[in-house]
């Protein structure tokens, strides 16, 4: 089995930073795109940062120039680094990953359990 791992998450006052990563494990062959979603209350999940396996990214127009999303493929991590937080961007954080199960053929969409991030002062 496959397993997405967040943290970093937490309350922290408008125009602040955090820091969000998260730890693939298991029996993992290979991963391909990796990506942060989130889900603030009532609305939907939306895609808020993706990173190809060559490190190509692309962002939200709500994020982009304070969000920056990076990898680390030696240890299975991505990270998302969030600057200049705004209440709106309160909301669920959740990590997705492509991945190829060792000894499998078919590529596993996983998900992580989410992280809380909440902006207020």
């Amino acid at each position: 089995q496959v397993q997405l791992v967040e943290s970093g998450g937490g309350l922290v006052q408008p125009g602040g930073s955090l820091r969000l990563s998260c730890a693939a494990s298991g029996s993992i062959r290979s991963i391909n795109a990796m990506g942060w979603y989130r889900q603030a209350p009532g609305k939907e999940r939306e895609l808020v940062a993706a990173i190809s396996s060559g490190g190509r990214t692309s962002y939200a127009d709500s994020v982009k120039g304070r969000f920056t999303i990076s990898r680390d493929n030696a240890i299975n991590t991505v990270y998302l680094q969030m600057n200049s937080l705004k209440p709106e961007d309160t909301a669920v954080y959740y990590c997705n990953a492509g991945v190829l199960v060792s000894g499998s053929l078919r590529w596993l969409e996983v998900w992580g359990q989410g992280t809380l991030v909440t902006v207020s002062s």
